[in-house]
């Protein structure tokens, strides 16, 4: 789809990408085509004993290029962001608002 991974890392739960997206790409379309390759990717290939599914709903921001590599950095750093208990991934989104908003 003519995306280019600038990042890609998770936890047990979630995934998070930083991705440079073509403008004439719809980001519901690039979400889409990886669930579904994924998907069938982890249901073929690794088979584990239960089906895997994703959830139904995601998470997308857009950012400027001034913002991306310290994007970039937060999405390697998963493991350490959520390995401490707070705060919770709602509130890090809250916090990206209100961010924005100011």
């Amino acid at each position: 789809m003519r995306c280019a991974v600038l990042a890609l890392n998770g936890t047990e739960d979630h995934v998070h990408l930083v991705l440079a997206i073509p403008a004439a790409v719809a980001i519901s379309d690039i979400v889409k085509q990886i669930k579904g390759a994924s998907s069938f990717f982890v249901n073929q290939a690794l088979k584990p004993r239960e089906q895997f599914k994703w959830q139904g709903s995601y998470g997308a921001f857009t950012i400027s290029r001034w913002e991306v590599e310290r994007a970039i950095q937060y999405v390697r750093r998963q493991k350490e962001h959520h390995a401490a208990p707070e705060p919770r991934l709602q509130e890090e989104w809250e916090e990206t608002f209100e961010e924005a908003a100011d």
